[in-house]
């Protein structure tokens, strides 16, 4: 196990490192932040004293060790916009999103079990076809398109929950359940799936030849053996989750990470781009780390060694 772990975060040293520097040569590519910044009449010094102070003027090369040595030392430079450290700027917008994700999360998977597990023991009856519904629904609407019509229908019309913002319990609702659909979507089908096949194996014959209860045929037998390919899923759901809670911020105006990362884009904040880029990958990549870990809690078969 100790060494699996060693040879991850190895791993995840390569990975980020590759992320957040693909991400720092794209940006060069898009455009010149000095040219937002300053107004369209001015002059060419000043456009010029602009990219110095910025440290835009300096061979691509140089900022490029520049960005590196940063990135060692923790310090990743201020915002082009606001002159703020990227560093305070991206962690105090952090508690929104993992508070979005949270929610998310306990929405998407209790849901989604249930749904698959219900599916999975009573193929084809009502309950099912209900949730083979809802699951092509979940992955075929896009989220910004369903969260504007959560908005209009139960923001406008009902006037239930708060349209946008970032407050009280209700502000969380439209927006984590925008992002939960496709989740529940996902781990719904998996867990029917691998559920039907379960249930149909010789052991689960031989526990209800014993004598075992239904409920512990299902639970001990059925779903216990679906959790590792639905964590599975979950950890390479987890990259879309985060894609996803950036265009859902920006829909219901949630100030968290995602709403950052899209008007640092916009504004061409190459700073702000590069740590939201960072602590994106690092989430990811440490998640999955997480799920492997996982693996051994939910069969003692697996082996890391």
């Amino acid at each position: 196990m100790f060494r699996f772990a060693v040879r991850r975060l190895a791993e995840v040293v390569v990975v980020t490192l590759g992320a957040v520097t693909l991400v720092f040569f794209v940006l060069r590519t898009v455009g010149d932040p000095a040219r937002l910044l300053l107004a369209p009449e001015a002059s060419a010094q000043d456009l010029q004293r602009l990219r110095t102070l910025l440290g835009l003027n300096e061979p691509l090369a140089w900022q490029y060790v520049h960005f590196l040595r940063d990135l060692v030392t923790g310090h990743l430079g201020n915002s082009f916009r606001s002159y703020q450290p990227v560093v305070s700027l991206v962690l105090e917008r952090v508690p929104a999103t993992a508070l979005l994700a949270a929610a998310t999360l306990a929405i998407a998977v209790p849901v989604g079990l249930a749904l698959g597990v219900v599916g999975g023991v009573r193929p084809n009856s009502v309950i099912d076809q209900i949730a083979s519904v809802l699951a092509v629904a979940g992955r075929s609407m896009p989220s910004f398109w369903l969260g504007i019509v959560l908005i209009i229908v139960f923001a406008v019309h009902w006037n239930w929950l708060p349209p946008s913002g970032y407050g009280d319990v209700k502000s969380v609702v439209l927006p984590s359940v925008t992002l939960a659909m496709i989740l529940i979507a996902s781990i719904s089908r998996l867990t029917r799936a691998h559920m039907i096949e379960a249930l149909a194996t010789d052991y689960v014959r031989t526990a209800r030849a014993k004598g075992a209860s239904e409920c512990r045929v299902i639970v001990r037998h059925g779903l216990r053996n679906v959790l590792i390919p639905v964590v599975t899923l979950m950890g390479l759901q987890i990259g879309r989750l985060l894609g996803g809670a950036i265009i859902v911020e920006t829909v219901f105006a949630w100030p968290g990470v995602g709403n950052l990362l899209v008007n640092a884009i916009l504004n061409l904040d190459f700073p702000v781009v590069q740590a939201t880029a960072l602590l994106v990958t690092l989430a990811v990549v440490l998640a999955n780390l997480g799920v492997d870990m996982v693996y051994a809690l939910l069969d003692p078969r697996v082996r890391f060694e």
